[in-house]
């Protein structure tokens, strides 16, 4: 795998070809235990060899933000998942050169082997999301597609309807969420494909008769935008009982809830009983969009 001058946004193309271009692939495609092992050369304080530290402050941190990492557990992944958060060009090729830069060649060299093949496995995974979705047979009616029922999105083909990874379930006073979930899943590495009924439908057919289509037929899965206006969102009360019934006991995992702002009102009984995505949670809300992503990726 080569490693060449950064040029554009990470994406397919740059898995594209046998020799992978590190500059164009995101620093997620590094898992857990690579960044573990990185930790285990770079944590200890080393009076010869640069450490963590040099890394940081070659990666732009200052100095009082390199001082509060040194309470962190494993400094290292730290830094790096800060780096990620706030650099669009935190890549795997920029990693390398940073690490050389501080003349931890030995780190590259020992690694490289493990770092190519979490490369590959990232651009294989995104290989796999490039593909149109899968729908789950359990949930499939099967129905002929009426004319009703064709041509009410905007890339349907009266030959191939137009798939989603998702259907999105919210009110028009949450519609700020809906933008970011747009930009945090569609427009990232995770390239899910939303079904955003504001954006996505043409006007001009049954609402109802449109979602029911959507939601069984068309859609993955669904995500349940909870709030105090969505209790009182009728619209909402229907698309949500009607993906219950498709699924009795969650045994699909095609309901996902999310919590994106705190609530007045109780939480709705019906979803209790499925794993919440809480974005009210200081602790947990670093992980949201990786949760959220890997559960709509799903097969």
């Amino acid at each position: 795998m080569s490693r060449k001058s950064p040029e554009n946004s990470p994406d397919m193309a740059s898995c594209s070809d046998s020799q992978v271009d590190l500059d164009t692939i995101p620093l997620v495609a590094l898992n857990m235990s690579l960044r573990k092992k990185l930790g285990l050369y770079l944590n200890p304080r080393n009076m010869v060899a640069a450490d963590w530290m040099a890394v940081a402050e070659t990666m732009g941190f200052t100095y009082l933000e390199i001082k509060n990492y040194e309470a962190s557990k494993s400094p290292t992944e730290t830094v790096l998942e800060d780096w990620r958060a706030r650099n669009t060009d935190a890549t795997v090729g920029k990693l390398l050169s940073i690490l050389e830069e501080v003349e931890r060649k030995d780190i590259v060299e020992d690694l490289r082997s493990l770092i190519d093949e979490n490369v590959k496995k990232y651009c294989e995974s995104l290989k796999k999301k490039a593909e149109p979705p899968v729908q789950v047979a359990e949930v499939d009616s099967c129905l002929p597609l009426t004319p009703e029922r064709v041509g009410i999105t905007l890339e349907d083909d009266p030959e191939a309807p137009e798939l989603f990874d998702a259907f999105i379930c919210y009110c028009q006073s949450d519609f700020e969420f809906v933008h970011e979930m747009i930009r945090e899943l569609e427009q990232t590495e995770y390239k899910l494909k939303l079904c955003v009924f504001d954006r996505d439908v043409l006007p001009g057919s049954c609402v109802w008769t449109i979602t029911s289509e959507l939601i069984e037929r068309r859609c993955k899965r669904m995500v349940v935008v909870i709030s105090d206006e969505y209790l009182d969102s009728d619209a909402c009360d229907f698309q949500t009982k009607f993906a219950l019934s498709l699924c009795p006991g969650a045994r699909s995992k095609r309901l996902i809830p999310v919590k994106y702002k705190s609530m007045k009102k109780p939480f709705p009984s019906i979803l209790r009983f499925l794993t919440l995505c809480d974005y009210t949670r200081p602790c947990t809300k670093s992980w949201f969009w990786v949760r959220l992503a890997r559960a709509l990726s799903q097969p």
